[in-house]
């Protein structure tokens, strides 16, 4: 069968119907057909396990590798495959140690999952977990920058951030953080959940020590499956789990099992047992692979006049958004002063019109199955509760 090429806007390849107006994929996208299609095969391999080899335990998950490593400008060996982001983060926590006295920096109001572990390991390991404060500007990266060049305060040893922030698309420039960083000694850590696959990114220009980005929501694929990242010279650490999978030989193992403690090349020691998933790993393929047709340039292309019109037609009923020069194209979040999301929310759903509430914003995050005319639904429905 064809691989079928990334269409933009209301299209066959997505099953919604046309009463809804989904505006959500930053909490969880739908699925596509080929997507199902191809959680419905592994599916059925399931069914006959009589029909599986060895090779069969390593032939997807390879294939896997090679589509995330291209979402990203990395080699397939530098991806290893895993259950989540947090789980990500946690190996490269285990991996990286800060030093004592310094400082574990992320920003204000950032999701919890990529956060808790750092502060456990700062307190352990006699840190201080430090959040850079919201700038009025949106101005992520001028904060960061600064707080990175202050000597006046304790240095910073790591940064764990986004390339955008999640309640409001506000921007990170990750290459000047990551210069920056180099400066002072400090190592970077990236979560990936809210841009890979739809915004451009390249490890080479980034280069993170660790980056993680899951499928289930703008790469359109399952829940429970992400990829982390480790630069080459991240490879030789320890993961989370110790199984055989990993390990140098087990490829081709028939029958004897011998106790090998070397791993298999590159990030390959990350991965998660039982990542040989046949149901989540060809829907995340299929995924990537849909993505990819059409490339993030191209994807960031369509959906930034879909968020330019979202932020004009919010600003004439009083909300306000990050300016567009600092706002990711596919993620928006806004607020207007007394105004309550969460309420607004659930009466936007009541209409069939999805959003989420995020930390006092309406977050309204199109993807490519979304046109003009879901996202003026959205502003007259918007007008109608202001």
């Amino acid at each position: 069968m064809p691989q079928p090429t990334l269409s933009f806007g209301r299209s066959a390849l997505f099953d919604i119907p046309d009463d809804i107006t989904y505006l959500n994929a930053a909490s969880l996208s739908p699925i596509p057909r080929v997507v199902r299609d191809a959680g419905e095969q592994g599916l059925q391999r399931k069914v006959a396990p009589w029909n599986f080899t060895r090779a069969s335990f390593y032939d997807i998950v390879e294939a896997a590798r090679a589509e995330a490593a291209a979402l990203i400008g990395a080699q397939p060996g530098d991806i290893a495959i895993v259950g989540s982001a947090s789980y990500g983060i946690a190996t490269a926590a285990r991996n990286l140690k800060v030093p004592a006295g310094s400082v574990v920096l992320t920003i204000a109001e950032e999701h919890p999952s990529p956060v808790y572990v750092w502060i456990r390991l700062a307190a352990e390991g006699g840190a201080t977990h430090e959040e850079v404060p919201r700038p009025a500007d949106h101005d992520w990266t001028s904060a960061i920058l600064a707080r990175l060049a202050d000597r006046a305060l304790p240095p910073v040893g790591l940064l764990s951030l986004t390339p955008l922030h999640w309640n409001d698309g506000a921007l990170l420039d990750l290459v000047a953080i990551r210069a920056a960083a180099d400066v002072v000694g400090a190592m970077l850590v990236v979560d990936g959940t809210q841009s890979i696959g739809v915004q451009p990114f390249s490890v080479q220009n980034v280069r993170p020590d660790f980056l993680v980005f899951p499928t289930y929501k703008w790469l359109l694929g399952p829940y429970g499956l992400a990829f982390l990242y480790a630069d080459p010279q991240r490879q030789s650490g320890i993961p989370l789990e110790e199984h055989t999978f990993s390990r140098i030989g087990a490829d081709t193992i028939s029958n004897h099992y011998e106790r090998e403690l070397e791993f298999m090349d590159g990030a390959r020691r990350y991965d998660m047992g039982e990542r040989s998933n046949f149901i989540t790993l060809p829907m995340g393929i299929a995924g990537i692979k849909l993505l990819r047709s059409a490339g993030a340039a191209q994807i960031a292309a369509y959906l930034a006049p879909l968020t330019d019109r979202l932020a004009e037609g919010a600003a004439a009923l009083g909300f306000a958004s990050p300016p567009r020069e600092r706002r990711a194209a596919h993620l928006i979040g806004l607020r207007k002063p007394g105004f309550d999301s969460g309420a607004a929310a659930t009466a936007l759903a009541q209409q069939q019109i999805h959003v989420s509430a995020r930390n006092g914003a309406i977050r309204v995050a199109p993807h490519v199955y979304n046109d003009a005319a879901d996202i003026e639904r959205f502003l007259e429905a918007l007008a109608r509760l202001v």
